[in-house]
């Protein structure tokens, strides 16, 4: 199958249509290339912001607020756009609303629909101290006919033990949106969901946002580069990239990937991480 990862800008909007437009664009050119698996970034969606005007896009609740009414025109479009072009989404994540605080959720598309959403697990300093985005609660396992997918949202791809709860369930790809104000912090992302690749055998993609936004605060700078990754191993890129973008240039990283080479890195690699992984645990002895 292959594989699209977004660099993606963030755009000011005069109306829905604009938005319309150019989703539509990202998603014809992913799909022209061949992608049959299309991630978007995390708090992409914040572009939405805009549709209320620069006073409301700058305050940093009143965003939070327009960009989650604007969630169902968003899942008409994305599903459309699924249907037309008979691809799987993973759409850019924002805030939706449970009781007075929101989740950071992102939604899965496909041919028939939605597929269901993953929220973020672990929230940043920012979204806990600034923002008050609250922590979903549990991971998913998508089962597809691309795979089994899981999704660990920024953050949540630099803790391990995340990924492997998903692995354990089936995941053969993981999804990593990202959305980082700092090279540093794109780097934490880029190492974690390299490191994720390694220890599970896996597919791991990384979306991040780029570019700068003058206008909506929570978001202002955007720095990260699109990239698809598995393991150093037998039957993939010995640096472990499939393909990358230059960093901050808007555009989709698109590699073509095999399952099957998943599956026999995993029996028959130069080393097993993923087999091996529970032998960490017995060796750790708690005596000082």
């Amino acid at each position: 199958m292959k594989i699209a990862a977004a660099a993606y800008p963030l755009t000011y909007f005069t109306d829905f249509a604009e938005y319309r437009a150019k989703v539509e664009a990202w998603v014809a050119d992913a799909a022209g290339q061949g992608a049959q698996l299309l991630v978007f970034p995390e708090y992409g969606a914040m572009e939405l912001a805009s549709l209320g005007g620069r006073a409301v896009a700058e305050d940093i609740e009143a965003a939070l607020h327009e960009v989650a009414r604007h969630k169902p025109a968003v899942d008409v479009q994305h599903c459309e756009l699924a249907a037309k072009h008979d691809v799987y989404i993973l759409g850019a994540s924002g805030p939706y609303f449970i009781g007075a605080r929101p989740v950071n959720r992102a939604m899965f598309y496909g041919p028939e629909g939605i597929i269901g959403h993953q929220d973020k697990q672990i929230m940043t300093r920012f979204e806990r101290e600034t923002w008050d985005v609250v922590a979903g609660q549990g991971l998913k396992v998508f089962q597809t006919p691309l795979g089994a997918i899981g999704i660990v949202i920024c953050y949540d791809s630099e803790f391990p033990l995340l990924a492997r709860a998903l692995v354990e369930a089936g995941a053969e790809i993981l999804l990593a949106p990202s959305c980082t104000d700092s090279f540093a912090g794109f780097t934490r992302v880029r190492v974690g969901a390299m490191a994720r690749a390694l220890e599970n055998q896996c597919i791991v993609v990384h979306a991040p946002t780029v570019g700068n936004c003058d206008f909506c605060s929570a978001v202002d700078e955007n720095i990260g580069a699109a990239a698809i990754y598995g393991p150093p191993d037998r039957g993939f890129p010995a640096n472990g990239i499939f393909a990358e973008t230059a960093l901050n240039v808007p555009g989709w990283a698109v590699a073509e990937v095999s399952l099957e080479a998943v599956h026999e890195v995993r029996r028959n690699g130069g080393v097993l991480n993923h087999a091996h992984w529970p032998e960490q645990l017995v060796r750790i002895s708690t005596k000082g």
